[in-house]
């Protein structure tokens, strides 16, 4: 049945894939970070799309497999995108676990910074999934309006991180946004 799920994952996204992974390979080449394509099911993320940043780290992010979305950028951009109520049912259903001392373990904690998040057009993870390392994630949209998916970067967390997160996250925007245009979402 899982293999089923993800095939059937597959082919309802191959057109966000297939419009979304030459912009991850651009935003991979421009920053020297990993770029990854994210959707939401079931209340999780779930990678469709990486493109590895050069050299020898890898980042353990399989495609298909089911993140929670409390502690990544990707998660947290996509929740950020829907209608409070939705998220929030999604996230008193999740069990917001502690992954590092920097995790957002509680719902009123990820309700604020989803409310941040949409507010500034992208989400933060600062070593909240794994210590030593930082991604940003903005959502695309489809058509409609609604959250078709989300791109994010990631890398192990540098010194000067926060004068960093505006020039990354400008990036990451940018490339969602054109990846939106692409899908149709004219805002």
């Amino acid at each position: 049945m899982s293999l089923a799920r993800l095939g059937d994952l597959a082919v309802a996204n191959i057109a966000l894939a297939d419009v979304a992974m030459p912009e991850l390979r651009k935003l991979t080449a421009d920053l020297g970070m990993t770029s990854r394509l994210a959707i939401l099911d079931d209340g999780y993320a779930v990678v469709v799309g990486r493109v590895d940043a050069p050299g020898a780290i890898r980042f353990d992010a399989a495609l298909g497999r089911r993140e929670m979305p409390h502690c990544s950028a990707v998660g947290k951009a996509l929740l950020a995108a829907l209608p409070r109520d939705e998220a929030q049912r999604i996230i008193e259903r999740a069990a917001l676990p502690q992954r590092t001392p920097r995790t957002i373990t509680t719902v009123a904690g990820l309700m604020k910074e989803l409310a941040a998040t949409a507010e500034r057009g992208y989400a933060i993870d600062d070593e909240e999934d794994n210590e030593g390392v930082a991604c940003i994630g903005s959502c695309v949209f489809g058509r409609g309006g609604q959250a078709a998916g989300a791109i994010s970067v990631t890398g192990l967390k540098p010194r000067d991180w926060r004068a960093k997160v505006g020039e990354l996250a400008g990036r990451v925007k940018a490339c969602a946004s054109a990846v939106s245009r692409q899908l149709g979402h004219f805002a």
